[in-house]
């Protein structure tokens, strides 16, 4: 299946539990089999704490959002992140409302919303640094742009480069997602 070599390549570190979340983009041929195939992988990843989620579809993509739904909820709960997500419409930190939210200010948009940094793990002071500083004067660029703690970044990631070498790795020699997803 597409999505399966996709959750390895793109959400390892989600797998593993050392992130909340992580996404990706991918082609489909039908929005049936789409729906087919997310339906599968929430039944599948249900036990493990992880569930998938549609945050867009157009023109034949969509883009899977991928989370721990315990460790997104303590993301969004961090000091500063519900005042913070206020500025942008959000007037609640519960996670279906703001997924909503998120969701709709992705298709309103055409593109990715800054403050979705927040829902990819990224520390709040990278997503504002990025936002103040129009992607500009940052410190260092890897998975995202950091505006502060530089080297306790960029060791998160090398652990999330390893993280995604491994399970490419252990992907490759047969072993399942189910196998190599971390139970909640």
């Amino acid at each position: 299946m597409a999505i399966e070599k996709m959750l390895v390549e793109h959400c390892s570190a989600t797998l593993a539990s050392i992130k909340s979340a992580n996404l990706f983009s991918m082609y489909f041929t039908t929005e049936e089999e789409l729906k087919r195939q997310i339906d599968y992988w929430n039944t599948c990843m249900a036990e493990k704490g992880i569930r998938l989620s549609e945050l867009g579809v157009q023109r034949g993509r969509v883009l899977v959002y991928v989370y721990r739904r315990n460790q997104l909820q303590a993301d969004l709960q961090c000091p500063g992140v519900a005042a913070f997500l206020k500025k942008y419409g959000y007037e609640s930190v519960d996670i279906e409302y703001a997924l909503e939210r998120l969701r709709d200010r992705i298709v309103k948009s055409g593109s990715f919303p800054h403050e979705i940094g927040l829902f990819l793990n990224y520390p709040l002071m990278d997503v504002k640094g990025f936002i103040e500083n129009k992607g500009q004067n940052y410190q260092y660029s890897g998975l995202w742009k950091v505006y502060c703690n530089e080297e306790e970044t960029k060791e998160l990631f090398r652990k999330y480069e390893k993280c995604k070498d491994v399970y490419i790795r252990l992907w490759e020699q047969g072993r399942s997602v189910m196998q190599l997803t971390v139970a909640a």
